[in-house]
């Protein structure tokens, strides 16, 4: 069953990289030519450092086009596989666990596979129509789910990937009968659809707003619907793809044996790729190489109007040599473009993928884990000021120069329960022990995981985090609605439609069970956007407080106290938390100076050589030095 296999997965991922891919030596000699573009010896692109990114899970951030909404024939080759009597588009607005006529009349009593069926619209003319929105909340840099043609939700599963999802462009049946036209092993025979100039004119709007794109690379497996297996499972051995795959045995009636692959982590709707000493073979290795190539210089035209980089999925389920010499061939293309890797483990088993000649950063889970340690749990599970100063210093220090600026540091993605969700149902277990956290933190699997709306306390928790998030070391990254104020449960409810102010949601009033409950209204916190936007403006004014060396001043384990300075050139930040539950004075060693408190809009001055100042319980303040 493909859910509970993608669960077993998750849950292993999470817990050590515990796999079969092929690995090679590391020498930290081997770096890319373009570490020549950057300052003191970094590899890592300057602007990925000052980076705010922005997430979007492109089916449910915002439907700009109704008229390209999927059929039910586009979702053929999804898990699950059945193919349902009834479907249509999921009402956007509609309670989330409230199954629809429609729903209901399939019958199924698994409800997880209703979840998977749902399409709600989401494209890429959304996205166009809400640049203003994430211009003006402050965000500079987009990191897209798959947008590549595929029949899923999530689109991990890609049918190609050198074609934009027909479904997020504006014509998609004219766009099939393009794509069906092309050898796609020549290039030259490649088109570009409607869907894909929408994605060109998405990457120039973004650009104009000063906004990096950068796409969501799934280079170890493709769907079950790709053009090169789609050949195998039809032509067997005389397949010109038939190397592409790992074949465990073909059809033969006189032996009796059946068409069998290798899945990704054995889930067969996800064929996986074939690998050598070398990484990925050489037939994919090219397609894969090509489809970069084809986004990132589109039409030939200049890396200026291709996408920015990559974030790779699984990245640890692809030999290191095929990432190094992709790298090499990335930054001949744009030698600024950043890469990303997905490898959520222990950070000791990350490092050899962060030496210069694979990724510039990390989806940062660590640095989530550790926040949560220090600021959210409590009891057992809670860290102390020195624990938490020493887990942090661990992160920065286990990585080259560079690498800890710019990683993603994440409250929340679309493969962990929502970050207000991870604050109401704090006490279920730590987030860092995976494997315990993954199916305790689903609802649809967890009777007892609450799934109300965070109330104000909870919200206030997320507002801390978020000030952490926008003062610390590295490159914060938004899940989209987490600024908002949604909520869910690990995925599929971390997955819910985006929340539109110009849109009425029914109230949220179902559990999974189908039984009700009381009643939570659906709409934007404008509180907690506001929130946002000022510490998203407060980072992106201080250059301090995006490549400012780190320091940390103040750690006080009885009073829960813990204070850090950020320095660039002239520009002195220093960040105070009372992580205690009741209100203190703190007192902070400063040689001189008067000082501007811009989070709580105060002023101070130092005195005797010290700075006192009054922070409420859990909350925090932003002392920059006046000059």
């Amino acid at each position: 069953m493909y859910f509970k296999a993608f669960l077993s997965f998750i849950l292993l991922i999470f817990v050590s990289l515990i796999f079969s891919c092929k690995q090679s030596t590391i020498s930290n000699n081997q770096k890319d030519s373009s570490n020549l573009y950057y300052n003191n010896g970094e590899f890592v692109p300057i602007w990925a450092k000052s980076a705010i990114w922005y997430q979007i899970f492109p089916e449910r951030y915002r439907d700009g086009d109704t008229s390209n909404n999927p059929t039910l024939s586009d979702i053929y080759g999804a898990d699950p596989l059945e193919v349902p009597e009834n479907w249509q588009i999921h009402p956007w607005t509609s309670d989330w666990y409230k199954l629809q006529p429609y729903e209901i009349a399939n019958g199924d009593t698994e409800f997880w596979r209703h979840l998977l069926r749902r399409r709600y619209g989401g494209d890429l003319q959304g996205i166009i129509d809400k640049l203003d929105y994430l211009s003006d909340l402050g965000i500079n840099a987009i990191y897209l789910n798959p947008v590549f043609w595929a029949p899923s939700l999530h689109k991990y599963d890609a049918a190609c990937y050198h074609h934009i999802d027909p479904n997020f462009g504006p014509d998609p049946e004219g766009d099939k009968i393009l794509i069906a036209q092309e050898n796609p092993l020549d290039t030259a025979t490649w088109v570009w659809t409607s869907a894909d100039e929408l994605a060109l004119e998405l990457i120039e709007k973004a650009h104009n707003l000063g906004i990096k794109v950068i796409f969501d690379g799934v280079f170890n497996h493709m769907g079950i619907n790709n053009f090169a297996f789609k050949d195998v499972a039809k032509n067997q051995q005389n397949s010109e793809y038939k190397d592409w795959f790992i074949i465990k045995s073909w059809d033969n009636t006189a032996t009796g044996t059946k068409f069998d692959y290798e899945g990704w982590w054995g889930v067969k709707s996800l064929p996986e790729f074939k690998e050598d000493s070398s990484g990925i073979v050489q037939g994919p290795k090219d397609y894969i190489f090509a489809s970069t190539k084809r986004w990132m210089n589109p039409k030939n035209k200049g890396c200026e109007y291709g996408i920015d980089g990559w974030r790779l999925d699984v990245a640890f389920c692809v030999g290191h040599n095929f990432w190094k010499d992709w790298r090499v061939f990335v930054r001949s293309l744009n030698p600024e473009a950043y890469l990303t890797a997905e490898i959520v483990d222990v950070p000791e088993n990350v490092i050899p993928y962060m030496q210069g000649d694979e990724f510039d950063g990390e989806m940062n889970y660590n640095f989530l884990f550790t926040c949560l340690e220090y600021f959210i749990y409590s009891d057992s599970m809670q860290i102390s000021s020195t624990d938490f100063d020493t887990k942090l210093a661990e992160l920065r220090n286990l990585y080259p120069k560079g690498v800890p600026y710019a990683s993603m540091n994440l409250l929340g993605s679309h493969d962990v329960n929502r970050i207000g969700s991870s604050i109401v149902n704090r006490g279920i277990e730590n987030m860092r022990n995976w494997g315990q956290y993954f199916g305790i933190s689903k609802a649809i699997d967890n009777p007892n995981y609450n799934v109300r709306k965070p109330n104000a306390p909870e919200i206030h928790l997320q507002k801390l985090l978020v000030i952490m998030q926008m003062t610390y070391v590295g490159a914060p990254m938004i899940y989209y609605g987490d600024e908002i104020g949604m909520w869910g449960s690990n995925d599929p409810d971390c997955r819910k439609p985006m929340i539109w102010n110009d849109l009425k949601y029914e109230p949220e009033t179902f559990l999974p069970s189908q039984t009700q409950r009381q009643a939570d209204t659906v709409v934007q916190n404008s509180d907690l956007l506001n929130h946002y936007k000022k510490l998203i403006k407060i980072r992106n004014k201080y250059k301090a407080l995006q490549i400012g060396e780190y320091k940390t001043i103040l750690i006080d384990d009885n009073r829960n106290i813990f204070a850090f300075e950020r320095k660039y050139s002239d520009q002195t930040v220093i960040v105070i938390f009372n992580n205690a539950n009741s209100d203190q004075n703190i007192n902070i060693e400063f040689p001189e100076g008067d000082f501007e408190d811009v989070l709580n809009n105060k002023n101070y001055s130092v005195i005797n050589s010290l700075i006192n100042i009054d922070v409420n319980a859990k909350w925090a303040a932003i002392l920059v030095k006046k000059n």
